[in-house]
């Protein structure tokens, strides 16, 4: 795509035939007294400080006030504002709508109270222009935030992150910001496929990015509370727990097509990892421990469970088989991050495998304890068992990683195009 052109001196908007570079789309509903200052202040922000074509939407969405008066009056006397008059309310609906209504590549939200410093507004996009990420979001939870607000929304906000990394395995810090960007190209993909219109809108989109492979970049803000917002709480955390509920089930039964969006959206891998240090050796050892500690655990409670009823060997094949083949899969999906069927079963016969050098080693240590003397104390059995599992652990790490679930090494999948862009700078 050829580069855009960019503003010289005013914003574009009105009859202007180039298109802006971001567009800055502010949804409003009963807005009538925070809107025009907002609007001043935003444009003046943008005329000044970013160094791209700009618009301002107003997306209002079925107010019952004079918002739609304001928002014409503003937009006819600064330009590069218009006005975007939806006939339903909802945040979700009106950002769906003026986003992928838009020309811009680069599309951004704001809440119309402007809480957030307007200085996070070229952080916010930059990364985007440059194609480095494909979303950014505001956090209020960094450590390098400064944040002013009251002592419930405060608790309230950790809880509902706290919730939603606990119950959709986020990693974003701060979902709920109103203070948004997103390359068009992306929102155009994943747009159609979020339901929610209200204010899980934004949750739900940026849960879909993350599980699709897409870089979101995350801009430490400061905010300031709006004393005067009319949020209903109690009715947004309802709704909330619903979005959540249903994009479990959503992702559960594989109804969003997540592989797809992964090949055609999501960033390849890395073309030349540091030589000698294979590409997530560490995390996938600290999971592997996690899970290897779990399962001897559950190995030392049915072997002790066994023995009572059957002799030492007897107990300790029951025992780590059962474990294994837990094991196995319990590796495979988190160690390893192979999902779905295929190769599963090759995978636990493969791992049944290496179950035998568990089996020989801690079976052998148990012969060689017997051959030395009739009637061991069972602390003692326990003591050389738990030694034996710990080498065929480091064992078993090394042959799943290097043999089970070791895969080829996918070719370098080319990034995302991204239209190039210039500054007036």
């Amino acid at each position: 795509m050829p580069p855009l052109p960019l503003r010289a001196d005013e914003p574009t908007g009105g009859t202007d035939p180039h298109p802006p570079v971001v567009d800055v789309v502010v949804p409003v509903h009963d807005e009538e007294t925070d809107l025009e200052p907002c609007l001043r202040r935003l444009h003046r922000h943008l005329t000044e400080h970013l160094p791209y074509r700009f618009r301002i939407t107003v997306a209002e969405n079925a107010s019952t006030d004079g918002t739609v008066d304001v928002a014409h009056r503003v937009a006819a006397e600064l330009p590069g504002i218009e006005v975007l008059v939806l006939p339903e309310p909802g945040r979700g609906r009106a950002l769906r709508t003026a986003w992928l209504g838009s020309d811009a590549p680069v599309l951004v939200y704001m809440d119309v109270d402007l809480s957030t410093d307007l200085a996070a507004l070229l952080p916010l996009v930059a990364p985007l222009i440059s194609g480095h990420s494909d979303l950014a979001i505001g956090t209020r939870l960094a450590p390098s935030s400064r944040v002013v607000r009251g002592a419930k929304r405060e608790v309230i906000s950790r809880s509902y992150n706290l919730l939603l990394r606990s119950t959709l395995a986020t990693r974003l810090s701060d979902a709920q910001c109103g203070f948004k960007a997103i390359r068009a190209d992306v929102a155009a993909r994943l747009l159609p496929l979020v339901e929610d219109t209200g204010w899980f809108f934004d949750t739900e989109l940026l849960v879909l990015a993350e599980r699709s492979g897409l870089r979101i970049h995350e801009v430490p803000v400061d905010w300031v509370d709006d004393p005067d917002s009319r949020v209903d709480i109690v009715r947004t955390a309802k709704a909330d727990v619903a979005g959540i509920v249903r994009m479990l089930r959503a992702l559960t039964t594989g109804r969003l097509p997540l592989a797809e969006l992964r090949s055609s959206l999501g960033r390849g891998p890395l073309a030349d990892p540091v030589p000698g240090v294979p590409a997530g050796l560490v995390g996938q050892a600290v999971r592997f421990a996690g899970i290897g500690v779990l399962s001897t655990l559950a190995y030392l409670v049915l072997f002790v469970a066994l023995r009572h009823v059957v002799d030492a060997q007897p107990a300790n094949l029951v025992a780590l088989l059962v474990t294994a083949v837990a094991n196995t899969a319990a590796n495979r999906r988190i160690t390893f991050g192979i999902r779905g069927g295929p190769g599963a079963g090759r995978a636990q016969v493969q791992g049944l495998v290496v179950f035998v050098l568990g089996l020989v080693l801690t079976s052998g240590t148990l012969a060689v304890l017997h051959s030395l003397t009739d009637s061991p104390a069972r602390s003692t059995e326990l003591l050389l068992l738990v030694a034996a599992n710990a080498l065929a652990t480091l064992l078993r790490f090394l042959l799943l990683r290097g043999w089970v679930f070791r895969t080829p090494a996918p070719a370098t999948a080319p990034e995302p195009a991204v239209p190039a862009m210039e500054t007036i700078r």
